[in-house]
This record gives structure tokens, sequence and C-alpha cells, in this order.
């Protein structure tokens, strides 16, 4: 008896299937549109994506990463394309057209309107030989072998292809324009990608009267009133040329504790931690997070150029800036 858990399996299988049949037709015209699209963006001209129903929905979300990239990129409907807006048009604009079937009437219609500005128009299609296909400058053929659609007539393996041939657009020109992390976070200042991105270590640490340091000579009771004026779990030791040389944590004093009560009395570079984990006050607040992610600590010491301390990062900081 077929489970619902084995159609969810074979609707995977058959869409997978259409990929791999869609990346075995890409060629060199792939390429040449990463070219094209390229010269588009360096000449300050956008990408105009237009198409019709199933396919305009993926192509929305296609002008979406583009634009995300900092690709300036717009939809046009096509639709109301021919009661004035075909107007957000402009003379060195590059035209991507999706439509499976070539054939789409609202397609067809609008096209004429299209070139009569200068133009480059790129189809993605089912159908190189669809009326869509011979008017376009360049096709992306992606047909597939059959859609999952039991009747295989619902939208579903094709759209599929266009979202991820889409998203290798996007993705090669990001690469071909060399675009850097930095650059991309220029793009998403809300949100936890802008947080990541944007956000440096000197911008979330602990400065001041709440990083508390001592000297390598002060008494484990005189650095744990420091950590307590600090509310801190961490204590930062320098040693005489001021540079990082250890820590101590409540942790440390619970296992000296245990193994000796005078420990209150001892100097902190006997029970220090040498040689802690630290990061650079310039480095990104996302690059604290995958140390305390995968070295398990709670709290990380900022040092500048010198390996002087500066600041103090501590884990329990982290989810009020919405960075965990």
């Amino acid at each position: 008896m077929k489970t619902h858990l084995s159609r969810a399996h074979q609707v995977f299988d058959i869409e997978i299937a259409g990929l791999r049949a869609v990346r075995a037709q890409l060629d060199d015209t792939f390429d040449a549109v990463v070219q094209r699209l390229l010269e588009t963006v360096r000449q300050r001209g956008k990408v105009v994506v237009v198409g019709v129903g199933k396919s305009g929905i993926i192509g929305r979300k296609i002008a979406a990463t583009l634009a995300s990239t900092g690709v300036t990129s717009v939809v046009l409907d096509s639709v109301d394309a021919a009661h004035g807006d075909v107007g957000i048009v402009n003379d060195g604009d590059l035209v991507l057209i999706l439509s499976y079937s070539g054939e789409s009437e609202e397609l067809i219609q609008l096209l004429p309107a299209i070139k009569r500005f200068n133009v480059h128009l790129v189809a993605i299609t089912g159908n190189p030989r669809s009326s869509v296909g011979r008017y376009a400058h360049q096709v992306l053929n992606v047909h597939v072998p059959r859609e999952a659609c039991p009747f295989n007539l619902a939208p579903t393996t094709s759209t599929t292809a266009m979202l991820v041939l889409g998203d290798a657009l996007a993705l090669a020109l990001l690469d071909a324009r060399g675009l850097k992390r930095s650059d991309f976070a220029r793009y998403h200042p809300a949100g936890a990608i802008g947080r990541a991105l944007l956000l440096k270590v000197s911008d979330i640490m602990r400065t001041g009267e709440r990083h508390p340091v001592a000297t390598e000579s002060t008494t484990v009771r005189d650095g744990l009133f420091l950590m307590t004026r600090a509310k801190a779990g961490c204590l930062t030791i320098i040693n005489r040329h001021g540079k990082l040389a250890g820590v101590f944590t409540d942790g440390d004093l619970r296992r000296h504790m245990a193994e000796n009560p005078a420990v209150l009395e001892r100097p902190l570079r006997e029970v220090m931690t040498p040689r802690p984990v630290c990061i650079r006050e310039d480095a990104l607040a996302a690059e604290a997070l995958k140390i305390f992610n995968e070295r398990r600590i709670d709290d990380l010491v900022v040092v500048n150029a010198h390996r002087k301390p500066v600041g103090l990062v501590d884990s329990q900081d982290l989810p009020r800036m919405k960075l965990m």
C-alpha cells in the first residue's frame, strides 16, 4: 500500500532527476548570459523579470535574490505592463523572461512592446523553439523529463528547475562581481544576516568597569572582588607588559577550592588558565559566535593588535543582541 511518505519520496526523486537533466543541458550559453548580466550591472542597467502564473512566482524570487546581492532588479507584471508599467523598462536593461511552455499568450503579446527598447532578452524556457525562445537573444533550456504531478500537468519539477537555475545565475554573477562578505552585509542591514556580517567584536564587547582586569600577582581573593563588582564570570589577567597572560573563571575557582580551600590567598599566576582563547577587536561578531560554539566557553577575551586586552565578550550577552 502506498503511503504519504512513499509519495513524498517519489516527488523528491522525480524533481531531483529533473534537476540533473537540466544541469546536463547547461552549456556555454550560461556563461554568456552571466557575462551579459555582468555588463548590464557595470553599465548601471537593471534586470527586468517577466513571467506568468507559477513561472511569475519563481521570477519574483529570482528578482529578490538578485536584489539581495546588489543587482538592481524589478518584476514586470505582464498584464499591468500593457497599461503603462512597461515604462519601467529602459535602454540597456536585461529582460529575463520565464515561461516553461514558451507560448504564454500574455508574454507573446508583451514582447513586441519590450523589443522597442534597446534591451537584451534572455528566455528561461523548457521549449527553446517556442515563440518566447525565438524572440530571445539567448535561451536557457530548463526542459525536464516530467512533472512530479501524476498527470504530468501541474508545474512542479519545471518550477523547481527554474528556481535553481535562477539561483545559479545570481550566484555565478555574485562571483563574477567579486562580491565580499562586507558588500553582502550592505544589502542585509536588518535581521540575523545583517547583525552577523555588520557587527564587529568591538560593538558587542564589555569594556571599562564591566571588564575586570588584574595582574598576575593579584590574589584570588582580590580577583574575585573585581569579578563580583563587574558582574562577570571571568577575570582577565595581564603580565607586567600589559599583555594577555591568562584568565580566571568561576569554574577555575570551584576546581581549585575543592583541592585547596586556601586558594584565596594564592596569586592568580598559579591558578589561572594561561594562553586563553582570545579574539581581535576588529573581528566580526560572527567569528566570536563561531568560537563560542566550537570551544564551548562562556567568556572570550578581546585583544588589540598588540595582544593587550581591551574588552570581554560574555556569551550571555549574545541572545540579547540576537546573535544566538
